[in-house]
């Protein structure tokens, strides 16, 4: 029996997902048995329909027509966004309809109540686009880890923030420079706000904190931090100490509560994600039966993207008459952890006058706070400029180092607010 199909959105991403079922159809035939079929496409800009041969399909810019078409078995949400789409997916469970979408924000947002309307109207609710692109890191968690208690994931899930890290250290540019660049090749969203300051990051955060334990994450309760205060001079003395800086999720549970945050993190040469490079996205898992794992591709663009979501829509054709798996298992209630209890080691960097004594006192001030270092290295610019002193320190708790910082800030020979990053 034919899996009939109807997609919300006939842009990038919906694009894809229009040409790889209509070209690709028979590949997923030989491969599951599953005969997938387009019969209806949605969009308010009815020109986007001409490119494609839609001959037999059905086309408007009606969505609750497409959901309401009873040929429609299995609907895209591909507009993104919180509204309309929203509705659109509530309207189309309450239809009986299974749905698949690539909205990470609209799941990270709202997971719990479509959660809820999936599974008391008996209906798919799949979601791997909305995560790390054409990289199957929601199936892998859900069924190849499931025998695994997960001890913490590490995601570089952002393309454009790693493209943009990736050019300041290999090429010496300047955060600004290589935003504009990104914004001009189209590897970032214009306005980049959502990218750049670490929120498209954190609503796959919240996806995968959510999944791994069980337990719903508000996204509100994420530390979330971008990029956009990492500077050249950051990058290049990570670089020399050997370390790369990443946008980084990361996802542990520690004493009862989820560690769920997003900030710029300093990560060892030697480790895995330290060569995810460009506008690709990596997520490395730790778990107790099958130890370390990574997962690695394009995560964002319109065929790898694509790719995920048609993946989902496969994955309801052959599961068709089955009990429909529940988007997320809440089987606990756990709290999110406060970034103040985080032990950590640390990258310090502190804009100062070159004076005599200045040393000194920041040892002093971060000892008084409990703050040990473990290396410190004095940057000198030219004569009579601002210096850096960059301290890396030993295990400490978060709460202390920003105390440390903000009483060091106090005095008149620091020239500029100092830099913390966090080591992985």
């Amino acid at each position: 029996m034919a899996l009939g199909v109807g997609i919300i959105g006939a842009g990038t991403v919906g694009g894809g997902v229009i040409e790889t079922l209509l070209g690709n159809a028979g590949v997923i035939a030989e491969k599951t048995g599953a005969e997938v079929v387009l019969k209806h496409v949605a969009d308010l800009n009815v020109e986007a329909f001409n490119a494609f041969n839609l001959d037999g399909v059905t086309i408007g810019s009606d969505a609750n027509a497409l959901i309401n078409d009873p040929e429609v078995d299995v609907v895209c949400e591909l507009i993104g966004g919180e509204e309309p789409a929203r509705t659109f997916i509530l309207n189309a469970l309450n239809a009986k309809k299974h749905v698949a979408t690539a909205n990470k924000m609209l799941m990270a947002l709202h997971g719990e109540e479509l959660n809820k309307a999936a599974i008391d109207n008996g209906v798919e609710l799949r979601y791997e686009a909305a995560v790390a692109g054409t990289i199957p890191i929601i199936k892998a968690i859900r069924e190849s880890l499931a025998s695994n208690n997960i001890k913490g994931i590490y995601g570089i899930l952002n393309g454009t923030c790693n493209y943009i890290l990736t050019r300041m250290s290999l090429e010496g540019l300047e955060f600004s420079d290589v935003l504009d660049q990104a914004v001009a090749l189209g590897f970032a969203e214009t306005p980049p706000d959502l990218d750049v300051e670490g929120y498209d990051t954190a609503h796959k955060c919240q996806i995968l904190a959510s999944l791994a334990y069980s337990s719903p994450v508000k996204f509100e309760d994420i530390h979330i931090e971008g990029v956009t205060k990492v500077t050249h001079s950051d990058v290049a003395y990570a670089k020399e100490m050997g370390y790369q800086i990443k946008l980084l999720a990361v996802i542990r549970k520690k004493d009862g509560a989820i560690d769920a945050r997003v900030h710029p993190t300093l990560i060892p040469d030697k480790h895995l994600l330290n060569s995810v490079k460009y506008e690709f996205n990596a997520v490395y898992i730790e778990s107790d039966i099958a130890d370390a794992t990574l997962y690695y591709g394009r995560g964002a663009g319109k065929l790898p993207t694509a790719s995920a979501v048609v993946s989902d829509i496969v994955d309801i054709a052959t599961r068709e008459g089955a009990k429909p798996l529940p988007p997320f298992r809440y089987s606990q209630t756990l709290p999110v952890r406060k970034i103040g209890l985080l032990q950590s080691r640390y990258y310090l960097r502190l804009t100062t006058e070159d004076h005599p004594g200045v040393l000194g006192k920041i040892c002093s001030i971060l000892g008084e706070h409990k703050v040990n270092i473990a290396s410190c290295l004095q940057k000198e610019e030219g004569e009579n400029t601002p210096a850096h002193v960059i301290i890396m320190t030993h295990i400490s708790q978060e709460s202390d180092v920003v105390a440390a910082l903000e009483a060091i800030d106090q005095n008149d020979f620091i020239t500029e607010a100092s830099q913390v990053l966090r080591v992985l």
